[in-house]
């Protein structure tokens, strides 16, 4: 009887510490491993993080110049002078104020501008535009000192799946990096697959997708998907674990785990029993 309770006992060990040993693989949650040495030695970043304009997105244009006569003609509802920039005056409307409409990419990339008409902004960065604006300002004799300024107004980005917050994250500014998206997002649950965190990309016609290692360094900061863009979308996979709960397999297992803990339960009664005759 001993001898069968002892062997009981020691099977029923090995699957507990075989079910453990398993659960903990599922957790492999250290961001970026080994970083610390691969970059011991500071490197250049040479990718690029400026937006690229895209179709549907709202711009904030604004311009600014000494003589606020000058921007007059092509103020309205729509375009800013806005303030002062280099000691460059312009005027007091503001959007905050004057309820301003941006400007909205169509889908052939165009916008239309006060005076100038139809502008293609298709492939160009703000940077880009607002300096084309300003040439044309400049070279049509409109305002001489010119000082444009292009914002994207609608960059947002959809954080899904096994994050502890998850949904649509605006976003002020141009830089917005994969770690930025999680954070803003509450950051990963521990239950979440790190290996293959997906990111889904449109450009021009086409959509594309990028599998980031969050665990490694070098799958993160050298993907095109580490600097986000408009609309991308961050899907986070839970771990198998997850993935399959709620299937037959799953349940099996639960209740597997379960009759497990009670054998061993009571066979360590058993046992004491036994030591105490």
């Amino acid at each position: 009887m001993t001898r069968t309770i002892k062997y009981v006992l020691s099977v029923a060990m090995m699957i507990a510490l075989f079910s453990t040993t398993s659960c903990m693989s599922e957790k492999k949650i250290t961001y970026l491993h080994g970083a610390d040495t691969l970059y011991a030695v500071p490197q250049e970043i040479t990718q690029a993080f400026e937006l690229e304009i895209q179709p549907d997105d709202e711009l904030a244009i604004s311009v600014a110049s000494k003589d606020v006569q000058l921007i007059q003609r092509f103020n309205n509802n729509t375009l800013i002078g806005g303030g002062s920039v280099s000691g460059v005056t312009g005027t007091s409307t503001a959007n905050t104020t004057s309820r301003v409409a941006y400007f909205i990419v169509d889908k052939k990339g165009n916008i239309e501008f006060p005076i100038f008409g139809t502008i293609n902004t298709r492939g160009k960065t703000c940077k880009q535009l607002a300096a084309d604006l300003q040439k044309r300002f400049i070279e049509g004799n409109y305002i001489l000192d010119a000082v444009v300024q292009v914002r994207v107004m609608s960059f947002k980005v959809t954080v899904l799946g096994d994050v502890k917050n998850p949904g649509v994250k605006n976003f002020q500014g141009e830089r917005l990096t994969l770690f930025e998206a999680l954070g803003m997002a509450g950051d990963m649950n521990n239950t979440a697959h790190r290996a293959n965190v997906l990111v889904v990309r449109e450009i021009g016609e086409e959509r594309v997708t990028y599998s980031v290692d969050i665990r490694d360094p070098k799958s993160v900061f050298d993907s095109p998907a580490y600097y986000l863009q408009q609309n991308d979308i961050v899907y986070v996979q839970p771990n198998k674990a997850v993935r399959v709960r709620g299937s037959v397999g799953y349940t099996l297992l639960s209740i597997g785990a379960t009759v497990v803990s009670m054998l061993v339960s009571v066979v360590s009664l058993i046992i004491a029993i036994h030591n105490m005759n």
